[in-house]
């Protein structure tokens, strides 16, 4: 009897062929075989808002082949991933292969056992998550193509709207907003350097007069003075030692969320990275399903990963029982698994010889094992030591009432537990570093006093990893859904990555969103937006029927938005300029357009003649060091910053092209550091 499995992805046909006999046969669909048209709405308002689907031009000759496949198996299973949108995609091949009823099998890992469990254990496809996913993509398709429009209309083609992408330009709009009109602080610190014996160590002014001082308590130098003044020729002498042992026990393995984030911090990845990486480590049978927002590990890999500890690292590392978490994230999907290794006895190191891994594939799977075997081991174990120090002033001989009083803290690691597998920095609460031996009422001299001036700093910007903490804290769309977000605001040239990898907002960034607040409050509210990913959640579990979710936003959504084409009036963005064009003779304006500004003739539309700005250059105020080498500072050319095309900064020399000078770093800062 044969028998054909389809899947999305050819890796991923390839890999479970290794574990079927003949009688199987393993299809990849490439994808998605059935989508909305592109050419227009595809969405019929009227009728329920029924989708159009169509099997795109590039799907069709492979849906053709399936079909035959189809007919000569005596069997069908559909194999997609175990999610809502490999849910749809099984439901799409039932309708585009003319299938019938179908089953289908799913499964967390591509494995023997996990394969052949599936199989003894096919199910229909689940319609609820078939109309979840349905319900996504209609209501971004609405959101997307009614609103993209109107922003045509009112400011320049070429922008568009959605209804999570909208959400996550306004975060980061909203912290630049933050961070421009953040009013810095001044306040003041006092570190003590004081010596026992022979050994010295820091102290910080923690107290006066028994009352704890908050940062602010000393403002200006004024005030800093005083205190050291009040401290010349003081005793310090030990007035508490506290000591006790800290534990600290490992994070939970990593859901889709937290290996962005843990990726794009260790590894530099950004999130389209980390997905792209972590599908090709799953289709090869590496890791378990990495769309997932459960910490579910199984009691066959919690096992393993114990023999894993005991084998390696010793028995003393090994837990009694297996460590489990439980999952915070509202609406997660607690039928799947974390992300962990399918075979934990296999670490990084024995993976270079499968060639079709590179080396990102490694280090993204040492991060994944590393994260799985440690959360198994026992604590980390700390010896932490606080010491309160008192400085008593003098004046004239007699004690004076102030007293200021320093805190010295320390620990050393007593047991490294989990943290011998992941490296990880010290908690706030554990300080690092040792502190010489010290006892009540010790004498100690002071080498010196150190006044240090500090500043508020303004909220920083986001960067991959905190852009997607906040979108998950905020209910933001799913985690599957991070990568092709922040992906797609950057195509869109709403924001880009500045020389730190931080998000900034472009002016065409801020002029959407800044529209959209004013006159589509609902499309940019994160309350909003977390509600609808709750009400998709209802209706995945067959909560709630996905209709009248859609029509409940949709009717005055729509009716807003056709006031608003009446009421609100074309944004005028153009800037006039002294220029003329040299093919009519007209003024130059500098007009806005998707990729930033650009001069284009007042005589539009007889006249198309358009040209780059060419804005004067920006220097830094440093010569160029590679001209230093060959003029005088006279004859060097200054750094200037300079654009690619595709907006990142880097720094060349204003003697280009006779000079090629040219580095991503700031030289300034670069001296500065050296």
């Amino acid at each position: 009897m044969s028998k054909l499995i389809i899947v999305e992805s050819p890796t991923k046909a390839k890999t479970i062929s290794r574990f079927l006999s003949r009688d199987f046969k393993v299809e990849s669909s490439y994808g998605h075989v059935r989508d909305l048209p592109k050419s227009k709405l595809g969405i019929d308002v009227e009728k329920d808002f029924e989708p159009a689907y169509i099997i795109p031009t590039k799907a069709r000759k492979r849906v053709n082949e399936l079909k035959k496949e189809a007919k000569n198996a005596d069997e069908v299973l559909l194999a997609t991933d175990e999610d809502r949108e490999g849910e749809a995609i099984a439901w799409h091949l039932v309708h585009a292969l003319d299938l019938g009823k179908s089953k289908r099998i799913a499964f967390h890992e591509i494995t023997k056992s996990a394969i052949e469990e599936a199989l003894k254990n096919p199910r229909d496809i689940d319609l609820n998550l078939v109309d979840a996913q349905q319900a996504r993509r209609i209501l971004d398709r609405l959101v997307g193509y009614e609103l993209s429009p109107f922003l045509w209309k009112k400011v320049f083609k070429g922008l568009s709207a959605g209804r999570v992408q909208s959400v996550t330009v306004r975060l980061i709009v909203d912290r630049e907003k933050e961070i421009q009109a953040f009013i810095s602080q001044e306040f003041w610190s006092i570190t003590a350097v004081l010596k026992k014996s022979k050994e010295e160590f820091e102290a910080k002014l923690s107290k006066k007069d028994g009352e704890t001082l908050d940062k602010f308590a000393i403002k200006t130098k004024e005030e800093s003075d005083k205190v050291l003044k009040d401290l010349e020729g003081a005793n310090y002498i030990v007035e508490k030692v506290e000591k006790k042992e800290i534990k600290r026990a490992p994070k939970p393995p990593f859901t889709t969320s937290t290996l962005q984030q843990e990726a794009a911090n260790r590894l530099h990845f950004s999130a389209k990275q980390t997905m792209m990486f972590a599908q090709q480590l799953y289709e090869n049978g590496l890791i378990t399903y990495m769309r997932t927002d459960s910490l579910n590990m199984s009691e066959e890999s919690l096992k393993s990963a114990k023999q894993v500890v005991t084998d390696k690292f010793g028995k003393e590392y090994s837990l009694a029982a297996p460590r489990k978490f439980k999952t915070k994230t509202k609406g997660a999907q607690e039928a799947h698994e974390a992300i962990r290794p399918t075979q934990p006895k296999l670490a990084s190191q024995d993976l270079g010889g499968q060639a079709q891994l590179e080396q990102k594939h490694i280090k993204l799977y040492d991060l994944i094992w590393k994260r799985f075997i440690a959360c198994q081991m026992k604590e980390a174990v700390f010896d932490s030591t606080a010491v309160d120090i008192l400085g008593n002033p003098i004046s004239n001989g007699n004690r004076i009432s102030q007293n200021y009083t320093f805190r010295a803290s320390g620990s050393i690691v007593k047991f490294e537990g989990w943290m011998k597998v992941y490296k990880e920095r010290i908690a706030e609460n554990i300080p690092e570093g040792m502190l010489p031996k010290l006892a009540d009422n010790d004498l100690l001299s002071l080498v010196t006093l150190i006044p240090n001036q500090h500043f508020t700093e303004p909220p920083p910007r986001y960067g991959e990893a905190s852009l997607i903490k906040a979108l998950e804290e905020h209910g933001i769309g799913r985690p599957s859904t991070y990568a092709p977000t922040i992906a797609t605001i950057q195509l869109r040239n709403y924001v880009f990555k500045n020389n730190n990898k931080k998000f900034e907002p472009t002016e065409t960034g801020i002029t959407v969103n800044d529209l959209l607040i004013k006159h589509f409050p609902e499309i940019v509210d994160i309350q909003f937006t977390a509600r609808m990913e709750k009400n998709l959640d209802e209706i995945a579990e067959g909560v709630k029927k996905w209709v009248p979710v859609i029509k409940k936003f949709y009717a005055p959504f729509h009716k807003n938005l056709e006031e608003k084409y009446e009421e609100v009036e074309k944004k005028n963005t153009d800037e006039k300029t002294d220029q003329v064009c040299e093919k009519c003779g007209k003024p130059m304006l500098i007009k806005h357009g998707r990729f930033g500004k650009f001069l284009a003739c007042s005589g539009f539309p007889d006249c198309k003649n358009t040209k780059a700005v060419k804005e004067p250059p920006k220097t830094i105020g440093i010569k160029c060091p590679k001209c230093m080498e060959k003029f005088s500072e006279e004859e060097a050319g200054d750094i200037i910053v300079r654009r690619t095309k595709k907006g990142k900064i880097f720094f060349g020399c204003s003697r280009y092209p006779d000079c090629d000078f040219a580095s991503w770093k700031n030289p300034a800062e670069e001296n500065k550091k050296g």
